[in-house]
């Protein structure tokens, strides 16, 4: 058979369902193949988009998403999103075509070296000189990318490759059981917990990859321990439990003193579940480097001078929880006044702030009117800007994977392209993209996509002209900003030349009545254009002080 009839049929094996990707002269014999696989692909308007789709998909159902492109130019357009795949742990395999391996060894058009070019931002990478190796090289290619920790993986198809005549079956794809944590660091850990007077849970990204909700609330309830989540790790631990003191974000000029770091100034232990140094470094948390840590992952920690474990308990963390609550059974519950008083004074908090309706609108009271009118399994996802901040403050999440967002590469243009892919998983839930105009406007190309799927979802911009987190930064370290204004298109208009509705926020009043009406119907996209009061960002550092309530 042809080589890239043999690829598809390794894909196929993967239980690939959809590939994210654009057409080029170097990969026709792959999309040929393609069109009589019952795999879809789906063909995106920008290589970036097409990636950060995979990346969604794979973060949401924990199989790695596909994304395909040319040679060169299509290649390099990739990289943004397969980087941010890689370095946010969500499973992805990108695909390249490349010239012919007769040409490699010279200059020539559009050839770049994309292996060497795409080894930083990898687990693992290949180009196939030999077609009959194609089925070892996509089994490992999806085994690596899938496994713990997860990221991202690449296999370049030259041209002439793809032509060839090859022999060979698909590898079948087996489970591989996920290792138990060592029983001794298990005892230790267990002696931790015992010994100490106020523990606390850090719960990350791996909390969400691993489906750990379950044990972790199990966890909780049994020992009176409260859990902070980081901004990727929103849902392990619901909104809703008494237990969750909510979620805690990393930006300068918003940690340490601010009320959602109150807990760490108590806390003598900290359990950190699936952290990821990226989501916020532990320097925010652990400045006097005086922290006793239990840390449980898939691997061991990374050496850094604010994150050194007392122990490090390496292996499943669902199981390493239900092992830790058998060793710890019948311990008397933590002393958790202090928690609970800090929950409270939280939850009060932006309580206060989402009553505020003047117009422009204010970001707090967006967020209150969608989480009101979202159900606990819809998602949201958010692009990346000083909206960022809001969700990951004010949006409650009640279930693991329903509040998407990026604290680790963190590249702006994730959220529309994430919506897509997320319809596409869940076909049954509702869909809503936060993004700043900035975000948005760069891969706005993938409206058409959208609209030729047909999946409807929602796209709330915060629209201040500006990008806002800049802004903000500059004028914290400076006191005045600097090349961040801009001006945007007419986004009715916008919407309107794909054949979407679009509707601008003209009171306050009107926007609960719009959401309603975008989510609720079943058969068109919406674009709704919000103009956001941008000082609340200012007026949000200035909250900062002692305001723990001790």
């Amino acid at each position: 058979m042809k080589a890239s009839d043999l690829f598809v049929k390794c894909l196929e094996a993967e239980e690939v369902e959809y590939i994210f990707g654009l057409p080029g002269e170097e990969n026709i014999d792959l999309l040929d193949s393609l069109s009589r696989s019952k795999i879809k692909f789906i063909n995106c308007r920008h290589e970036q988009g097409a990636a950060f789709m995979a990346a969604i998909y794979g973060r949401l159902t924990g199989k790695a998403g596909v994304c395909l492109s040319t040679l060169g130019p299509g290649a390099l357009n990739l990289m943004t999103a397969v980087a941010d795949a890689n370095l946010g742990h969500a499973p992805l395999v990108a695909i390249t075509g490349q010239a012919g391996v007769h040409r490699k060894h010279k200059e020539n058009f559009q050839f770049v070296d994309i292996v060497k070019a795409f080894e930083p931002i990898t687990k693992w990478n290949t180009s196939i000189y030999i077609a009959s190796v194609i089925p070892e090289v996509i089994r490992k290619a999806f085994k690596v990318a899938e496994m713990e920790k997860p990221g991202a993986t690449h296999i370049e198809l030259p041209e002439d490759v793809a032509k060839h005549d090859v022999n060979g079956t698909p590898f079948q794809k087996n489970r591989v059981r996920r290792p138990s944590a060592d029983a001794k660091a298990l005892d230790m850990a267990a002696e931790l917990i015992r010994q100490s007077k106020f523990p606390l849970i850090l719960s990350g990204n791996g909390s969400m990859r691993t489906r750990v909700s379950n044990q972790l609330r199990e966890f909780v309830e049994q020992l009176g321990i409260h859990a902070v989540q980081t901004q990727m790790g929103k849902g392990a631990l619901g909104a809703k439990n008494k237990y969750s003191l909510l979620s805690v974000f990393s930006n300068t000029g918003l940690h340490k003193e601010d009320i959602y770091y109150c807990a760490f100034s108590r806390a003598d232990l900290v359990i950190t579940l699936g952290y990821d140094e990226s989501e916020i470094p532990a320097s925010n948390w652990n400045s006097k480097k005086d922290k006793k840590i239990v840390h449980i992952d898939f691997t061991p920690s990374e050496v850094e001078e604010y994150y050194n474990p007392t122990i490090e308990v390496v292996g499943d963390i669902s199981n390493t929880l239900r092992a830790l609550k058998e060793r710890l059974q019948g311990e008397k519950k933590k002393d958790t006044k202090y928690f609970f008083e800090l929950r409270k004074k939280i939850v009060e908090s932006y309580d206060k702030e989402e009553k505020n309706t003047s117009f422009p609108l204010k970001p707090q009271y967006i967020l209150s009117e969608v989480r009101k009118q979202m159900g606990n399994t819809d998602i949201l996802i958010s692009d990346v800007g000083a909206h960022k901040i809001w969700v990951a403050r004010n949006y409650e999440a009640y279930e693991p994977n329903t509040c998407i967002i990026d604290n680790a590469l963190a590249s702006m243009g994730v959220a529309l392209p994430g919506a897509i892919a997320a319809k596409l998983v869940h076909p049954d839930k509702k869909v809503i993209a936060i993004c700043g105009d900035g975000g948005f406007l760069m891969n706005v190309q993938e409206l058409e996509t959208a609209k030729r799927l047909g999946n409807p979802f929602v796209v709330v911009i915060f629209n201040d002209n500006k990008y806002g987190m800049i802004e903000w930064k500059q004028h914290n370290a400076f006191g005045h900003s600097y090349g961040i204004d801009f001006t945007n298109p007419d986004f009715v208009k916008l919407a309107e030349s794909f054949g979407l509705k679009g509707v601008r926020v003209n009171k306050t009043a009107d926007f609960s009545k719009i959401l309603k009406k975008a989510l609720d119907d079943k058969k068109n996209i919406w674009i709704i254009d919000a103009p956001i009061d941008f000082k609340e960002n200012f007026l949000l550092t200035k909250k900062q002080g002692n305001v723990c309530p001790v």
